[in-house]
């Protein structure tokens, strides 16, 4: 999977939006399938369009701050290449570094929303948010775990 080094590097690199697009599609190829018994109403992430899905786990080795790996996937190709993305950006990371993303410098980074349809927005603003809320239910409530 793509580092956002990587993605970022690679927007940069791509001067054309339809390239862009593209690019996105292919990252969300190169997640990982997830199991048909994790895409449950739980997993779904409320606020999207299309539907999105998001698992976690959580790692205690430290307690106050938990490292949270996600796991993604959309029925969306530009969609699940959203969800790569923000899964390069929040997921084998610390609970604190993931509450302190700033995804509206990342999204202009990118030249994400002017690009995306207000709907994709929207569900993309709408992942964020339920990351965060993982990351800040794991560093809250140590019994929690995704």
């Amino acid at each position: 999977m793509a580092t956002l080094e990587d993605i970022v590097g690679n927007f940069e690199f791509l001067d054309d939006w339809e390239d862009r697009y593209r690019y996105v599609i292919e990252l969300g190829r190169s997640l990982d399938e997830m199991p048909d018994g994790d895409k449950t109403d739980a997993n779904k992430v409320q606020g999207c369009v299309s539907q999105v899905w998001l698992t976690y786990e959580v790692d205690r080795t430290v307690p106050d701050d938990p490292v949270l790996t996600f796991k993604g996937d959309s029925d969306a190709h530009i969609v699940r290449g959203l969800v790569a993305i923000m899964l390069a950006a929040c997921s084998g990371k610390k609970a604190s570094e993931i509450l302190a993303l700033d995804e509206n410098a990342l999204f202009n980074e990118l030249g994400l929303i002017e690009h995306l349809t207000p709907q994709r927005a929207n569900g993309l603003r709408s992942m964020v948010k339920r990351i965060k809320q993982e990351a800040a239910d794991a560093a809250s409530d140590p019994a929690m775990s995704g």
